[in-house]
């Protein structure tokens, strides 16, 4: 992992951060980044209480544990004030809870199924962001920043559609409350990674799946979560991005060039 503990971002230090989905991949090595900054974190998780923890044993002194199915109605918005009340208050959202939930066609897929992949990763960032809304209002604004997907722009593989269809929601959510939320002074940007190596791929996408993608980027190979992480910080920090606001920062190797 970069040492991120190195890098210097001053204004950082203190900030109150929830970061959903942030037992494994991009949304551990993020934790862990702001963590590193003298961020105050809390890490949400679902099943993977043992992940979490390895995590949280990095910088315990700075990183909390919130337990919650974001796919499931009302939690959300728990989570959200749970975090508040963890950390004393809440400067930064990080919208990073998802998943594809199988590869399935449209065509085969079940209207239950349908739903929950909507549920995690559509609804869950709109009910987290409303419930963060006024404690950002609060703090005196602050920054939500949304994953996405590089399938948020190019449909998705196979049997992935309907998750491609729910980051595309993400990524115009993200515009559209940049501009709702101006006047709050709170910034809303969003993060679209690539192919990057995660539990994601290792439990959705077959090895010769992810050869053929592998095969369309111009650098030749997978990302790491850690490679995303400079995005998220910089976006987070008023120095580096203050004037920026509703933005999609594409992390992809070169495989998608908008």
């Amino acid at each position: 992992m970069p040492a991120f503990d190195q890098i210097s971002l001053p204004d950082l230090k203190g900030k109150r951060v929830l970061v959903t989905g942030g037992s494994t991949g991009i949304g551990a090595a993020v934790a862990l980044a702001f963590a590193a900054q003298g961020a105050k974190v809390a890490l949400h998780y679902n099943e993977s209480i043992a992940a979490a923890a390895a995590v949280q044993e990095h910088y315990p002194q700075y990183i909390f544990l919130v337990k919650g199915d974001m796919s499931a109605a009302g939690v959300a918005e728990r989570v959200v004030k749970e975090a508040a009340a963890l950390l004393g208050g809440l400067d930064g959202l990080i919208n990073n809870a998802g998943g594809m939930l199988g590869r399935i066609p449209t065509t085969k897929m079940s209207a239950d199924h349908f739903d929950r992949v909507m549920d995690l990763n559509a609804k869950s960032v709109w009910e987290a962001t409303v419930a963060a809304h006024p404690l950002l209002s609060a703090a005196g604004g602050g920054f939500i920043i949304n994953t996405s997907s590089i399938a948020a722009r190019n449909g998705g593989g196979g049997g992935a559609v309907i998750y491609a269809a729910a980051k595309a929601f993400v990524s115009s959510l993200t515009r559209g409350q940049a501009k709702e939320f101006v006047k709050d002074r709170i910034r809303v940007n969003a993060v679209a990674p690539g192919l990057i190596q995660t539990p994601f791929h290792d439990r959705y996408t077959p090895p010769d799946v992810m050869a053929a993608q592998r095969g369309t980027i111009p650098m030749g190979r997978e990302g790491t979560p850690e490679e995303c992480v400079g995005a998220f910080l910089f976006l987070a920090s008023e120095t580096l991005s203050g004037y920026i606001t509703g933005q999609v920062i594409e992390v992809n190797g070169g495989q998608l060039m908008p």
